[in-house]
């Protein structure tokens, strides 16, 4: 229950990050200026919530997980966060960077497998 509480927090703050990339995208939009504020407002509004209900669930997460147990289990937000830009945002995806990804799920793995 608590490593898929830690997940979840993982996947609120992804999208809060998400929502902020897209209100930048929105606002250099060759659009109006009023339409482009509105747009920008509404994906910030939205990663407002997304990150407030992570935090949330953060700190029920560091209730039922040690600190240096959870803490580390938040690197996944890095692996999903690269997936996410290279599919949503067609940014690249080096090998190097995909090494150090592999790198991540190791360590948290090992941290599982020590609870």
């Amino acid at each position: 229950m608590s490593l898929l509480l830690v997940l979840l927090v993982c996947v609120l703050t992804c999208c809060g990050q998400l929502c902020q990339k897209q209100a930048v995208e929105c606002w250099k939009a060759p659009t109006p200026l009023a339409t482009r504020r509105k747009k920008a407002f509404s994906w910030l509004v939205l990663a407002v919530a997304t990150l407030g209900l992570g935090l949330l669930l953060w700190l029920w997460a560091l209730q039922l997980l040690p600190l240096g147990v959870a803490y580390p289990m938040l690197s996944f937000n890095f692996v999903l966060m690269a997936l996410v830009a290279h599919f949503f945002f067609r940014e690249p995806l080096p090998r190097r960077h995909m090494v150090g990804i592999a790198c991540i799920v190791l360590g948290v793995a090992l941290l599982g497998v020590s609870l």
